[in-house]
């Protein structure tokens, strides 16, 4: 049973929101992030990633940073001209592409639900990671990022977005990306419905957000601690519930997450091919593979695709974790020939989602950024699912989901 909780929305006024929506913050580079914000400087990059304010020299997990997110905080507010929403409200996104569209749920969630397991991870996260989102959010008071939920569809949901979205949208803009985002807000009458219909769910699987839900949660333990308890009566309070937005399975879109590494480990091209043919069927093929098991590789200049064995996952012995195409590659070639053992921490390994594509992977090898690049056919999102009903972890950036969401919208106040 999944509970959902309406919330009191902080947000920009409809005339500037296009202007304040910013891609989140773990999708960009410093410098990325610098390069949107010059372009418009009303982007809620300018709180998600206030290290672009500052010297290119300072830490960007200082202090200093996250007292210039407070500064941008209040600045950036004022000129968006943002309110809280005077009651709870549910609202419904809803992100079209040319060939894509997924409407879903905005709403509250609640951390008990998170750390009794009812929503469900597929992930580990870093600590580092959640240090600094738990910062930025006691440093603001705010959650600003948005965690993307998915859910095992229900008619009875759908019908009542649908109703939703028949009235006018607050929010109706094209971004930069030729995303389309518009945003509803769903009537009290229907809003009470949605809560109801939500506990006929039997669970909400984290797609993309795992470090925000992690640290919305350790930011509760701290301000616990400095007296924050919960509501009258023993109800939620503000700091107990994670933002969210919830889209039913069948619409959501996953894309590979493809993989670089920035070299041979002391071989050459014919050396490192000669290897893999002496182990597996490695022939010239289409830079994005057309099936399950197998992985296309870019190396000197061409593209080969590789049919690689079911590997025994070593830690969990989960036949369908072992059968993922990230743990196909990471355990028949990145570790035993590229000396690979850990993606999260080697810095020899980069990470290449989405649209991003194959252009990318070509361009990163051809600079001389990375020696050899890794196209992966998408996971499926069943298995997601099926894997975190059983409690397994999916390899590190397994999963790319897009469109993606805007941050700086819709903002949960936390104190």
């Amino acid at each position: 049973m999944a509970t959902i909780h309406p919330f009191r929305a902080f947000r920009p006024a409809p005339d500037v929101a296009a202007r304040v929506a910013a891609v989140p913050y773990d999708v960009v580079s410093t410098l990325e992030a610098r390069r949107l914000v010059d372009a418009e400087p009303l982007s809620f990059l300018k709180v998600l990633r206030a290290e672009i304010d500052l010297p290119s020299t300072e830490n960007s997990y200082a202090q200093s940073v996250y007292n210039r997110a407070v500064q941008n905080f209040e600045t950036l507010t004022q000129a968006g001209r943002y309110t809280l929403e005077a009651k709870p409200s549910l609202y419904c996104y809803q992100l079209t592409t040319a060939t894509h569209e997924q409407t879903g749920v905005a709403m509250c969630c609640s951390l008990d639900e998170y750390e009794h397991g009812l929503i469900k991870k597929h992930e580990h996260t870093r600590r580092d990671k959640e240090d600094d989102r738990t910062r930025h959010m006691l440093a603001l008071g705010a959650q600003t990022g948005t965690v993307f939920l998915t859910y095992r569809a229900l008619t009875t949901i759908d019908e009542l977005v649908d109703r939703t979205c028949e009235e006018g949208p607050i929010y109706d803009f094209e971004a930069s990306d030729n995303v389309r985002h518009r945003l509803w807000r769903v009537s009290s009458e229907l809003k009470s419905e949605m809560v109801s219909e939500f506990r006929s769910v039997p669970a909400l699987y984290i797609a993309d957000g795992h470090h925000r839900v992690a640290s919305a949660a350790r930011a509760r333990v701290e301000l616990r601690k400095r007296g924050m308890s919960k509501g009258d009566s023993g109800s939620m309070s503000r700091h107990d519930v994670f933002l969210a937005v919830a889209f039913p399975d069948q619409q959501v879109q996953v894309l590979p997450y493809n993989r670089t590494v920035r070299d041979l480990a002391g071989m050459n091209v014919e050396e490192v091919l000669t290897r893999l043919r002496s182990k597996y069927v490695v022939r010239p093929g289409s830079p994005m593979p057309t099936c399950r098991g197998n992985v296309s590789m870019y190396l000197g200049g061409e593209w080969h695709v590789i049919s690689l064995n079911v590997a025994e996952n070593k830690e969990t012995k989960d036949k369908r974790i072992a059968r993922l195409d990230v743990t196909r590659l990471q355990e028949n070639i990145l570790e035993p020939l590229l000396k690979v053992v850990d993606v999260r921490t080697d810095p020899r390994v980069e990470f290449v989602g989405g649209r991003r594509g194959i252009a990318e992977l070509e361009a990163r090898v051809e600079s001389g950024q990375a020696a050899i690049a890794f196209s992966l056919h998408p996971v499926d999102l069943e298995d997601l699912m099926t894997i975190a009903d059983e409690g397994g972890m999916m390899p590190p950036k397994s999963t790319w989901f897009e469109p993606k969401l805007r941050d700086g919208l819709l903002i949960h106040m936390i104190k």
